[in-house]
Formats: structure tokens, C-alpha cells, sequence
């Protein structure tokens, strides 16, 4: 079902109005999902799964994603969801994904199949690069967090799903939709990506109703709740070649036209760059609310600026936060330098890539001709490398938000839901692009001041959040897996 731009406008709405109403939550706070040393059996069952997966080395580029995608395999058989509803491949032999299906009741009202997604591939890591007692692929539990890559991104969510999915089949739960899970290789940046294998050559697999992913999460401040997240749009990613060349000659003879010199004074321009304020209906949203929830400077400049966009004011204070401005604007950045061929010789060639996260208003073109236009030398060329397609928006369809909205009172008491958009990029915007629906949300709570850690050192999850994302998406899948609960 593809939803028109005014569903959109008028849900947008409806989220605004919760975030300013009385909550409907009970007056007593709810009884706590998580006490430190009594795991439930099923919590248990999730940590063996978590730390299985991190575990096993699935870096996009030298591990074996096939690996892991046979070990959830093994976990589904075990749970006695049959082989024919599980499968597992892909287009390279350490790039497997992962499909199983819960069968539903079925029946005229049932729909179409939910769908809960989530990459097991993560960024490479090396021991070297972590705290000399952490090893990125050892997963550790120390002061309240779990440490090891793809703690955080993403393999909490896959563990919880897989935990989930035997917990239900223990229960003798059977759902009125089907239930798809699938656990997919190369989200980050490889080059075979598997939700977009999956969709071109076993669509069948994966054809759902809605898409349940990454992208959202909860967001905590000194340790409490301030509010819930749902991902309905993310920017483009796109990378670009910044290059010079030269004639060469020896280094004993210089001259002022050095490519290694143009390269840098461009790559100068381009860092001190900053694209212009654009916001969205998903942005003007995201900070109309969290203005409510915001510190007094921060909050009134969050409502001047969706006011007024060219308000100066307003947004010397926001672009402080590094989180902030890059929701507000496409950024540019310099992640990769080559150049020269010899110590002793004038460089013949030297590049830069720059990758780019686009607002999805934009297109690279328009990217590409304004970095050529900061950079102002025509020694060096702007070349548009890897592009990704803009997604149109995820309507926020209250079947979805409803139950989101609800399951966060439940759990967290008082606490508003709040759209967002992605500043990286997702497997969603595969399903977007194919007019279904995707909500990035976990329940997944971390403070972005110190938890920020994905694809860097030290990556880790709260303990506690863990948990309580584990109980959020349970009885999310639940809800949204009931008739008449999610789109059609």
C-alpha cells in the first residue's frame, strides 16, 4: 500500500497533538522488564543468541556473514519452524542472508506478512584499534553495558528477533498474518547487498505488508527516558571522487601546479563547507517536538528555526550539536586520500573520497555542481562515484503508530513518540522504493553523548535497554501481527 502525501501531513499531526495531551498510562510507573542478576528463560535465550552472533566475525569485509546466517538458521530449525520455511542464501558464499516465516491463521482480514528486518553484517574492527582489555569480537559485559561490534548496530536487534520468534513458538502463539524474519548481509556498504538480492531474485520472501527495521530508538538523558523514536525517512548516500592530475616530473625541480597541493586546498573548502538549511515534513516534525523536551536555549531555537529557516540565531545555537546539524542540511566529508607514486617524484595524481549524506530534496548532481563550485579550480574534478536513489517518506500510518505509541506508554510511562529521520542510511529505503512501508523503531534506548558508538571503538548497549527493547519489540510484533492491526 503506498500512502499519499496528505495521510502523511494528517498523521504528522495526530503525533503532535500525543505529544501534548495527557498520557494515558497508569498512574503507577511500570514494574521493570530487567533486574540485574534474574534473566527470565526467554531474556537468557537472548543473550546466548546475542552473544553468539557478535561473536561471529561478520565484517562487510573480511568475515563470514554465511556464518552467522546458518547459526540462526540452526536456531529456527531448533525452535520447529520446518526447512521449508527457512532460507538461506545468497550471492556470494560468505554473503548469505537468512529468511524464516512464522505462518499465520490466515483468512480473508489476515493480510499481507509483517516483516522484521535486520542486517548481521557490521564494520570491520580491529583489536587494536579498542581499549587494550576489549576485543571487538569477544562480547563482554562490564559497569551495565555489553561491548563487541555489532552490539549496537545491528546485531542487538537481530539476536532480539530471533528470541523473540522462539519465545512465540514456545508459547504456542500463532499469529493472524505471517511473520517473516529476515537477517540480511552487506548493509554496510558492501557491494552485495542482501535485501536488495532478496528483493530482485526471491521477492517472494520478503514480500510484506509493513517493515519493522533499524533507524529509530529511544533516547535517554541522564539516565531516563525523554523520548521514542520512529525512522520514516533517511538521507542519500553518495560518494564522490575528488581528483587531480599532473604532468609529474622531479621532485628536485617544483612548480606551483601540484596535485597534491590542489587536492588539499580543495578538500580545505570542501570541510569548511556548510549546505544550506532545508527541513522536511518528517524533520519539521522531529524538532516542532523535541522542542518540548529540549533544554530552554535549545528548544526555542528548535521552534524559531522550523518557524523560519533563515533565522541565523537559531541556528548558530542548533549546529553546535553535531546530530542536530546534520539533520538539518546535506554534509560533506573526506573519508579516504590517495596520491603520488614515489618520494622522490611530483605527484601525477592524487584523490580524495568524499562521502556525502544528501538531503533527500537534493540529488548528487546538485551536490556534485556545488562542491565544484566551492572548490573553484578546474584541476580538479568532482566525479559522482556510488549514488543511491531517493526514497520517498514512510506515511505514518496510525494501524503502525497506535501500537507503537501505546507499547512505549506501557513500558516507559508518559513518554512521546517522535519521527525522525536518519542522518545514515538503512536497508528501509530498499522497501520504501518499492512503496512499502518501513518503520525504523527498537525500543532501544541510549544516551547519544556517550552510547554513539557504532562503526567506532568501544561499540556497546545498555544492559537494561537491551532488555527492555527485547519486551518493546515482543509485543510490537505481537500487535502489528494480529488482523487489522497493520496496513493491508
Amino acid at each position: 500500500m503506498r500512502f499519499a502525501p496528505i495521510q502523511f501531513r494528517r498523521d504528522l499531526v495526530a503525533l503532535t497533538i500525543l505529544a501534548t495531551t495527557p498520557s494515558l498510562a497508569p498512574a503507577q510507573p511500570p514494574r521493570p522488564i530487567y533486574t540485574p542478576g534474574a534473566l527470565t528463560p526467554h531474556q537468557q535465550l537472548s543473550l546466548d543468541i546475542y552473544k553468539e552472533l557478535v561473536e561471529i566475525n561478520t565484517g562487510v569485509e573480511t568475515g563470514d556473514i554465511t556464518a552467522a546466517a546458518q547459526a540462526m538458521a540452526k536456531r529456527f530449525r531448533a525452535a520447529g519452524i520446518p526447512d521449508a520455511d527457512i532460507f538461506v542464501g545468497g550471492p556470494q558464499p560468505k554473503k548469505h542472508n537468512v529468511v524464516a516465516r512464522i505462518r499465520g491463521k490466515g483468512g480473508a482480514n489476515a493480510g499481507k506478512p509483517l516483516l522484521l528486518l535486520a542486517h548481521i553484517d557490521v564494520v570491520e574492527a580491529l583489536k587494536a584499534d579498542w581499549s587494550p582489555d576489549l576485543d571487538p569480537f569477544v562480547f563482554t559485559e562490564r559497569d551495565g553495558y555489553y561491548y563487541g561490534r555489532g552490539t549496537a548496530d545491528d546485531k542487538a536487534m537481530a539476536s532480539i528477533f530471533v528470541a523473540n520468534v522462539v519465545r512465540m513458538k514456545q508459547e504456542g502463539f500463532v499469529p493472524d498474518r505471517d511473520i517473516i524474519i529476515a537477517l540480511t548481509a552487506d548493509e554496510e556498504s558492501g557491494p552485495f547487498n542482501g535485501v536488495d538480492w532478496l528483493t530482485k531474485n526471491h521477492r517472494e520472501l520478503v514480500d510484506a505488508a509493513v517493515v519493522i527495521n533499524e533507524g529509530g530508538g529511544g533516547t535517554l538523558r541522564d539516565g531516563k527516558p525523554l523520548f521514542n523514536t520512529v525512522q520514516a525517512a533517511e538521507k542519500i548516500t553518495t560518494n564522490f571522487t575528488l581528483r587531480a592530475t599532473n604532468r609529474g616530473g622531479h621532485s628536485s625541480v617544483p612548480r606551483d601546479d601540484n596535485a597534491i597541493t590542489a587536492l588539499a586546498d580543495a578538500l580545505s573548502k570542501v570541510g569548511r563547507h556548510r549546505f544550506p538549511v532545508q527541513l522536511s515534513e518528517v524533520t519539521r516534525a522531529f524538532f516542532s517536538q523535541t522542542a518540548k523536551l529540549e533544554s530552554p536555549e535549545v528548544g526555542k531555537a528548535m521552534s524559531a528555526l522550523v518557524a523560519n529557516v533563515q533565522d541565523a540565531s537559531a541556528l548558530a545555537v542548533l549546529q553546535r550539536d553535531p546530530r542536530y546539524n546534520s539533520m538539518l542540511r546535506t554534509s560533506c566529508v573526506a573519508t579516504q586520500l590517495v596520491g603520488g607514486h614515489a618520494t622522490n617524484a611530483l605527484p601525477q595524481l592524487a584523490e580524495a573520497n568524499v562521502n556525502c549524506r544528501i538531503y533527500p530534496t537534493s540529488s548528487a548532481v546538485e551536490v556534485r555542481d556545488e562542491l565544484q563550485r566551492v572548490i573553484g579550480d578546474t584541476a580538479v574534478q568532482v566525479i559522482i562515484k556510488t549514488q543511491r536513489p531517493s526514497t520517498p517518506a514512510t506515511a505514518l500510518a496510525r494501524e503502525v503508530m497506535g501500537p507503537i505509541e501505546r507499547i512505549t506508554q506501557e513500558l516507559w510511562g508518559k513518554l512521546p513518540v517522535i519521527p525522525t529521520m536518519s542522518t545514515g542510511a538503512t536497508d528501509s529505503r530498499f522497501f520504501r522504493a518499492l512503496g512499502v512501508p518501513a518503520y525504523g523503531v527498537s525500543g532501544l534506548f541510549s544516551d547519544p553523548t556517550v552510547d554513539a558508538r557504532a562503526h567506532g571503538r568501544d561499540e556497546r548497549m545498555a544492559v537494561k535497554s537491551y532488555f527492555e527493547g527485547q519486551e518493546f519489540l515482543y509485543r510490537l510484533t505481537k500487535a502489528l501481527s494480529a488482523s487489522g492491526t497493520a496496513v493491508q
